[in-house]
């Protein structure tokens, strides 16, 4: 073996041997749909909130494995068989969030002719005033990112529901946890006016029960409870049986994927969709 063939081995094998265990698993390759679904047979689902949502969770084999009827976007907005991790806009934090196992989920109970479209608009440590705002969180316009997401499902299909999990940030300051259910509704109904759908359907998730600052964490959650209670076209899902991944803030593996079969069966159960 020449000297630079030496090198060039000890470099690829070093690069090997440093591989970042968080993308392990991330899919190599993108893969674009043989056929694009007709306008009418195309559910559009948006998931929008902070880490949670965007997911933090380790990316396995099977979290990459596409149906061809469950679709997403790359950077650019083209549509592509949906692969885990969905999120791109935190490109070093990323994991595994709960959007193809609602897929997933939903294909069990919609006619074979619908596909579905996961729109990911989540980005880590975002505070609700922020969307509310449109401020421009790690470098993403919160509400006009939104906004362009709606975009493009109209352009390809019907928006069906927004899939949203959100809280933590606002659980630092009493001040935030106090107005929390009001901001739900100034959000909420912001996102129904950007939809045009005044009775667009809104699943959201409660905070994790693992939280070393626990007692503001159920506070957040008092205040979904509360805002739920006032608005029928909305469902709050269970997550206090679900798991952190080792850090105390963020839902594991196991935990996100359960996420996503609970957000998929309470909108079937609240009869957001009649199953036939």
């Amino acid at each position: 073996m020449s000297f630079k063939s030496l090198i060039l081995f000890l470099i690829i094998s070093l690069a090997i041997g440093q591989q970042d265990p968080r993308t392990e698993f991330f899919p190599k390759l993108e893969e674009r749909p043989e056929v694009i679904p007709s306008k009418e047979n195309l559910w559009v689902f948006i998931l929008a909130g902070q880490s949670n949502m965007a997911g933090r969770g380790k990316v396995e084999p099977m979290d990459t494995i596409p149906d061809p009827r469950i679709l997403t976007i790359n950077k650019t907005g083209d549509l592509i068989l949906a692969k885990e991790p969905l999120h791109f806009y935190e490109p070093t934090l990323t994991g595994l969030d709960c959007g193809l196992s609602f897929g997933k989920e939903l294909l069990k109970f919609i006619p074979d002719s619908v596909s579905i479209l996961l729109l990911p608009t989540a980005v880590g440590g975002s505070a609700i005033q922020q969307w509310i705002g449109d401020e421009t969180y790690r470098n993403v316009p919160l509400f006009s990112n939104f906004k362009e997401k709606v975009t493009i499902g109209k352009q390809h299909g019907t928006i069906k529901a927004i899939l949203w999990h959100q809280g933590e940030s606002d659980a630092a300051s009493p001040e935030t946890i106090d107005i929390y259910d009001k901001q739900l509704g100034v959000l909420f109904s912001k996102f129904r006016v950007e939809v045009e759908n005044p009775t667009l359907s809104i699943c959201f998730g409660r905070l994790g029960s693992f939280s070393k600052t626990d007692e503001s964490w159920q506070s957040i959650n008092s205040k979904m409870e509360n805002y739920q209670k006032t608005d029928p076209f909305s469902y709050l899902i269970q997550t206090k049986d679900l798991n952190h991944k080792g850090d105390f803030i963020h839902f594991d593996s196991e935990g996100q994927r359960t996420m996503g079969v609970r957000f998929a069966k309470a909108y079937i159960q609240r009869g957001f969709i009649v199953v036939e």
